[in-house]
């Protein structure tokens, strides 16, 4: 497929985040930004190994296109499904889901219709046996339309999210799909843990590491997003790996939750070899109302 020929409208939008995604990087650009190091090379490599909803992606993708190589990767097989159906099959996506919009937003004033409606797609979608389009089509459909725009799933892998109180959401924006498949065309898209991205690890090659939180406290953790679950240990693990790309000569930022206000030095002492730095942000996904607003984040870099 000639994906140029297929975007109908007049110069291809610039492809955004898909999907809601619970800690997402959109307000952290800016900050971000201000830490590119400055020794990369025009051309150099990026290498996202939790890619999440992209929003750190599409922005490098815009502001660098001279980059060389672009390399994402995330443990969750069904998001990396969903980027993999957008990059490969677009139009099948967006027709399943134009039907998907439609049936919902026929439902809006039979709210147990409605109700019903999502808990049969969640179910299908938990069963993991439609074909790789219609997988993607589910969660994104699931994704638009339950609670928060979270993705949480229990130890038997299976998304247990109930549904949201939006009125007719967009389920289906073509036009943005149609943006995002052309933007993948330059990108390699993995699925596994984060340590096989060692393999892109050379000189002028830029890392960026979102991995999932350590959560502030018990009633804020929202980073299952992997029935694997990210702990202390997996930390650790990441910390190692690293110092393992810093011993090669790679850039990297790493983001993370700011334990300070719980008087915890978890990530000071483990990231003391390194530059740590605090900037602001707004968690607006919290059980408790008045814990959401501007807390700070970490943004580490070795360099």
């Amino acid at each position: 497929m000639n994906l140029q020929l297929n975007l109908q409208f007049e110069g291809a939008r610039i492809a955004k985040p898909f999907l809601k995604w619970a800690g997402g990087k959109t307000q952290l650009i800016d900050d971000i930004k201000k830490r590119i190091p400055s020794t990369l090379s025009a051309d150099f490599s990026y290498v996202e190994p939790f890619v999440g909803s992209g929003a750190v992606l599409f922005w490098m993708l815009h502001q660098f296109p001279k980059m060389k190589t672009i390399v994402i990767n995330d443990i969750n097989q069904d998001l990396i499904n969903v980027y993999s159906i957008i990059a490969t099959h677009p139009k099948e996506l967006i027709d399943i889901l134009q039907v998907m919009q439609s049936e919902y937003h026929s439902l809006e004033e039979k709210q147990e219709e409605k109700r019903s409606y999502y808990n049969q797609h969640r179910e299908k979608f938990n069963t993991r046996s439609s074909s790789a389009v219609q997988q993607a089509a589910l969660l994104i459909f699931l994704n638009k339309t339950c609670f928060n725009g979270l993705y949480r799933v229990n130890r038997k892998n299976e998304y247990n999210v109930p549904i949201g109180s939006y009125y007719k959401p967009t389920i289906c924006d073509a036009e943005n799909i149609l943006a995002v498949s052309e933007a993948l065309q330059k990108v390699e898209i993995l699925c596994g843990d984060f340590q096989q991205t060692i393999a892109y690890a050379k000189e002028n090659t830029l890392f960026y590491f979102d991995p999932p939180y350590k959560p502030l406290n018990q009633t804020s953790s929202f980073n299952t997003y992997a029935k694997e679950g990210f702990d202390d240990n997996e930390q650790v693990r990441l910390r190692d790996f690293c110092m393992q790309l810093d011993a090669l000569n790679c850039s990297w930022i790493l983001s993370n939750s700011d334990l300070q206000s719980q008087n915890d030095p978890f990530f000071d002492k483990l990231y003391a070899d390194f530059n740590i730095n605090r900037v602001n942000a707004k968690r607006s996904i919290n059980s408790k109302a008045e814990k959401r607003g501007v807390l700070t984040e970490l943004l580490i870099t070795n360099y």
